[in-house]
């Protein structure tokens, strides 16, 4: 015959099972997300006071420290020391999605959101260029901003490897809407030793309906081959997409 347990003997075991396992967990210590070293949410988003949805403005952890990117660039100015990235990050992908191309107008950024232009001026000879914020860092000492090869070298930072800035944003984030960036993106498909090559696959693009740009990339000695220009980041990337199977390890490179 089965026994029968009373139910205020079935209520008084369950409270003594929960509070045992609530002990354990305090004796050997509950998982926790607090501290930890983590990349970057690249769709990280957030909404500004005024609704508008940006990219890349969720806090994020490195090396122990949280950073938590502004949602608006109005007004910010600070001074520091720059310094640059080259070969080693070419093509790779950048925080904001797009991959980094070490000859155009971009910068690294810590906190400021995608997308904002910032003017940036070697205090010590006072050259100063326009670049637009697509990737997060530097996180090394007291840098404040990661300047593209091109943009090193038009300050004349390119042999110190580090210069002291003063950056000043200019706007907020020209041409952000819904969480895409206007602007002239291409799709690079391909690089060529030989400028034949390049010319006679840029021509078979163009025979496919496709627009299509050859230039020389001096640095690395190749031709590059890229489909465009897009109007915006999200055009560029869907493109790339399209191209996958045909291209695969296409990425987008922003003018």
């Amino acid at each position: 015959m089965v026994e029968r347990v009373p139910r205020d003997r079935l209520i008084q075991r369950a409270v003594l099972f929960l509070c045992l396992a609530l002990s354990l967990c305090l004796l050997m210590g509950c998982p926790s997300r607090k501290g930890g070293s983590s990349m970057p949410e690249r769709s990280g988003k957030a909404k500004s006071s005024g609704g508008t949805t940006q990219r890349g403005t969720k806090p994020y952890t490195i090396a122990g420290k949280t950073y938590h990117p502004l949602v608006s660039a109005h007004g910010y100015s600070e001074e520091g020391i720059a310094s640059w990235y080259g070969k080693d990050f070419h093509g790779k992908q950048t925080a904001n999605g797009e991959r980094y191309d070490m000859y155009s107008m971009t910068a690294a950024h810590k906190i400021l959101p995608f997308g904002t232009q910032l003017r940036v001026t070697n205090v010590a000879n006072n050259r100063s260029i326009i670049v637009r914020v697509n990737d997060r860092g530097p996180f090394v000492g007291n840098r404040v901003i990661d300047l593209t090869y091109t943009g090193a070298e038009q300050i004349g930072m390119i042999g110190p490897g580090t210069a002291k800035v003063r950056l000043e944003t200019i706007g907020t984030v020209p041409g952000l809407k819904d969480g895409d960036i206007t602007g002239n993106f291409y799709v690079q498909v391909g690089a060529f030793s030989q400028k034949s090559n390049a010319d006679g696959l840029a021509a078979k693009m163009r025979g496919q309906g496709l627009n299509s740009r050859v230039y020389y990339a001096d640095l690395v000695k190749f031709w590059r081959v890229q489909a465009g220009p897009y109007p915006s980041l999200v055009k560029a990337q869907n493109a790339g997409a399209g191209l996958q199977s045909q291209f695969p390890g296409n990425f987008v490179v922003a003018e």
